[in-house]
């Protein structure tokens, strides 16, 4: 048997790595929409399933707390078991806990399917970047992979608005998931004609079970904190005990990693300056996203009074500009580098929360809104794109999984950290007015506004962190790769 390049120039490059592109695009932007297709149709799901509403906050939340506990754990097993295999399985379940969210005839139900969606969500998502990074060659064109990628990561929640609006108001809340069963089924078939199977085999054949579970307990108990605080308050015990849950799993896991054989997370990869740097970033900018997007629908529907459609069509600006911005980031990142084009991502995503901080109780679409997408939108293509191409910068075909899930792991806990910090700023706020009297629509924009401002200054953070973390050659490979293992049929009877 012969081992076959999958990434390193000098070698035969898969001649269908285009078309595997194409179908795990795909399946990421299912995984994408679904983080914010939900949004829109909770009024919906709230008078149909008879939902309370500290109950209704866990089907976003139940959904979050799985994603961002196993994604490390999902990413690390393509990596042992083989990545075109688990991205399968991810696959498949994926599709399965979408069809029973569907069909959930009670709260309960539809809470938990919703959470075994989002693990399964943790499987699939960092498989399709540690695919794509064995796959292409590290340069331009890897870089023009993952500026698709990085498309559809920074569209994916203003897309999601849409489809959830369209679908809510003209077939039912039902179909935001039902959607996913056939474009899912249909992958799946695709997958083994185009998708090559590789692994890590230098890699032991060992599952590190203590570390992952205190890993993944801990991400979990930090998701949960973070998701509960602005309902139960940062300093009730609920949440310090979540906290200090975190802390403890995390410590346990730091001494179980440097002690396994097969460790789930090999710490000496955090050594690498620009990947180091770039899951920082990553997470300061999932803390901007998250926060954007959710004040932003509430603005439109509970303050201006746009359907949950209309505020789908509105959020299209930002998804159609983040589409194009991508296109010519990657492009710019090859010819330039990553640090300056990720710094004038974040100075317009910065931009566009300025814009923000001057909406009005009567606003209009053109004038309080649109401006603000067109440069959020530039500068979310301006800053995913560079920061998935870092955070995957000469990564060997033994990390591929790990580093892909750090990097959504950052994204995801920073969305939690800034949605949680974003809502009881909003939230205390909006309080505050009502209890001095001051009419709702007014109290609710003014909360809002000063929100906006708490995420200017993260992004701000993000600005220092990339002028001080990151390299001007942080294209430079930091390690060298080590070729990545094509699995072909002997390989696969051995295998099972």
């Amino acid at each position: 048997m012969t081992a076959t390049s999958l990434g390193n120039p000098g070698t035969t490059p898969d001649r269908k790595r285009w078309q595997a592109l194409a179908v795990l695009g795909v399946a990421y932007l299912m995984v994408v929409l679904d983080v914010s297709i939900v949004n829109v149709a909770l009024p919906s799901i709230q008078k149909s399933l008879n939902f309370s509403t500290s109950g209704l906050e866990w089907v976003v939340s139940g959904y979050a707390l799985t994603f961002g506990g196993f994604l490390l754990l999902g990413g690390r097993s393509g990596d042992l078991l083989g990545r075109r295999r688990v991205f399968m399985a991810g696959l498949v379940l994926f599709s399965f806990f979408s069809l029973l969210c569907g069909l959930a005839a009670s709260p309960a139900m539809l809470i938990a399917t919703r959470a075994l969606q989002g693990a399964a969500g943790a499987v699939l998502s960092p498989s399709v970047f540690s695919i794509v990074s064995v796959t292409f060659r590290e340069g331009s064109e890897r870089n023009k992979a993952l500026g698709i990628l990085g498309a559809i990561a920074g569209s994916g929640a203003a897309i999601g608005l849409l489809l959830g609006g369209v679908l809510t108001e003209f077939v039912g809340w039902e179909w935001i998931f039902f959607v996913n069963v056939p474009i899912g089924l249909g992958v799946l078939l695709l997958v083994p004609r185009v998708v090559r199977e590789s692994r890590a085999p230098e890699l032991a054949r060992h599952f590190d079970v203590a570390g992952a579970v205190t890993v993944t307990g801990g991400l979990m108990l930090l998701v949960y904190g973070l998701t509960r605080a602005p309902t139960v308050g940062w300093g009730s015990t609920e949440t310090i005990a979540s906290f200090v849950g975190f802390a403890v799993l995390i410590a346990a896991a730091l001494l179980i990693e440097q002690r396994s054989r097969s460790p789930l997370v090999d710490l000496n990869i955090f050594r690498r300056r620009t990947l180091s740097g770039a899951n920082v970033i990553g997470l300061m900018l999932g803390t901007m996203l998250f926060g954007m997007f959710f004040l932003l629908t509430l603005y439109q529907q509970d303050v201006l009074g746009y359907s949950p459609l209309r505020t789908g069509v509105g959020t299209l600006a930002i998804a159609l500009t983040v589409i194009v911005a991508s296109a010519i980031s990657q492009a710019l990142v090859t010819r330039v580098g990553v640090k300056p084009v990720l710094m004038v991502g974040l100075a317009l995503v910065g931009g566009g929360l300025v814009y923000y901080t001057q909406i009005s109780v009567n606003g209009s679409y053109l004038t309080d809104l649109l401006p603000g997408f067109l440069l959020t939108g530039v500068g979310l293509g301006f800053s995913f794109v560079p920061v998935s191409i870092a955070a995957l910068s000469g990564v060997t075909s033994r990390e591929a999984g790990l580093a892909s899930g750090l990097i959504t792991t950052s994204q995801q806990i920073g969305g939690g950290i800034g949605l949680a910090i974003l809502t009881t700023v909003s939230t205390t706020r909006t309080n505050n007015l009502l209890a001095n009297g001051v009419a709702g629509p007014t109290a609710l924009t003014d909360g809002f506004r000063l929100a906006f401002w708490v995420g200017v200054g993260m992004a701000v953070i993000a600005l220092a962190a990339t002028l001080l973390v990151l390299r001007r050659d942080d294209l430079r490979l930091e390690a060298e790769p080590v070729e990545p293992h094509v699995v072909d049929a002997a390989d696969e009877q051995v295998a099972a």
